[in-house]
């Protein structure tokens, strides 16, 4: 397999392959628990909503023919029947020349097909009032079935649930819902130099910093982290965690082990397992280059560089459409960007991707990008950063002032 090293991929080829794993299973949740979990079947109404037509406004309730030409000069005068209390449905009909009280939610009384605002009439006595504006039929109301009709699909599968979406589901009756298991993602962290964070790192050694940073990425974007410690550079350990690891997860991340070098086993230990398949090594992007992509019955076994800023700008751009996927997830959530522009000239290397930290700033109502350069193995760059600029595979740079597009970090 060693001669698969650096046959790189572009961003967009290794997005196409997420298509290849395979989604998790779906659970039924009750309501109050189904806040930003993915749909796993349509949601379609047995019920209009509103199921009766209802005023948006306090008003009245009316025909709007009986308003038709009505001005302040020449007000027109309708009939008051009564009252519609909320929560009550009327026993009475609204007919020419009729009019009936009504408070915004009410229910509108049958023959009522408009409502004029309160502020457009005027008290004749307790039985008449003066409308000196006409409405037309439909004019502050809401017809039943007009916010979501019965048998239509009211929320497609594959969807994020929002606090919005919670509210459809909870106006339609709906205690409970069918949502996509989170995947659960594995994550072993390798190499001789790591060490648990409890202890104080000698000579050569840092903490695992790693599984934590990646672990909260994985809660963020839909997925439940499962680590598997520390594995020191050695094969047979490394085989035998990632075997655990891909036979209980639906996704594994090994963090180090992904460059060159003759103590990372990673390729060796991924090529053998059963049925796997290295799809990548190597993304022309930067931080991150020496990434590795394999497959193993339908899941998604990642090879990420060891430096932390290189793992998580990687995590950010290229695994995490992969576990939104395996998710359930129709399409990858959309990317929000904000413009601003940039402090300093930056410098691109032709053929691949760049993705530079940078800090937000604001100026006389404008959002400055300051960069922020520094090595891979520096997280004090992605902790002061509020987002990245993408540097197209074919720029050499971009110049001072240039409007950019920021990706919040």
């Amino acid at each position: 397999m060693m001669e698969d090293f650096f046959k790189v991929k572009s961003p967009a080829e290794v997005a196409e392959l997420r298509h290849g794993i395979t989604r998790v299973e779906s659970e039924t949740v009750p309501l109050a628990e189904a806040w930003g979990r993915v749909l796993a079947e349509a949601v379609v109404p047995g019920e209009d909503l509103p199921p009766f037509a209802r005023s948006t406004m306090d008003g009245f309730a009316v025909q709007a023919a009986s308003t038709f030409g009505a001005s302040e000069g020449s007000p027109a005068y309708l009939e008051v029947l009564g009252s519609v209390a909320m929560g009550e449905v009327p026993d009475f009909t609204v007919g020419n020349g009729q009019a009936a009280r009504i408070s915004t939610g009410g229910m509108l009384p049958r023959g009522a097909d408009a409502v004029v605002m309160i502020e457009h009439t005027a008290a004749v006595d307790d039985t008449m009032i003066e409308v000196y504006r006409s409405v037309a039929p439909g004019g502050h109301v809401i017809r039943a079935g007009e916010d979501y009709a019965r048998d239509q699909v009211a929320l497609p599968a594959g969807i994020r649930l929002r606090a919005q979406e919670t509210g459809l589901l909870a106006a339609l009756g709906n205690e409970e819902v069918t949502v996509y298991r989170r995947p659960l993602v594995g994550i072993i962290s390798t190499g001789d130099e790591v060490v648990p964070i409890s202890r104080r790192p000698g000579p050569g050694q840092i903490r695992d910093v790693n599984s934590y940073s990646l672990a909260a990425m994985v809660r963020a974007c839909g997925g439940r982290p499962k680590t598997y410690g520390i594995v020191a550079d050695n094969f047979d350990a490394l085989s035998s965690t990632l075997t655990r690891a891909a036979d209980e997860c639906d996704m594994v991340l090994i963090s180090g082990g992904s460059s060159v070098g003759v103590r990372d086993f990673t390729i060796e230990a991924l090529s053998s397992l059963p049925d796997c398949r290295i799809l990548v090594h190597g993304i022309s992007i930067s931080p991150g280059k020496p990434t590795i992509l394999a497959m193993a019955g339908g899941k998604a076994l990642w090879g990420l560089p060891g430096h932390i800023t290189s793992a998580m700008v990687v995590f950010r751009v290229i695994v995490q459409p992969f576990i939104e996927h395996a998710a359930g997830l129709a399409r990858p959530t959309a990317v929000r960007r904000l413009p601003a522009r940039l402090t300093r000239n930056l410098a691109s290397a032709q053929g691949r991707v760049d993705y530079v930290r940078v800090r937000l700033t604001e100026k006389n109502g404008e959002l400055l990008a300051e960069p922020l350069l520094g090595k891979s193995g520096l997280i004090n760059t992605l902790v002061r950063a509020d987002g990245l600029v993408e540097i197209d595979v074919n720029a050499e740079g971009l110049d001072r002032d240039s409007l950019v597009m920021v990706r919040p970090v």
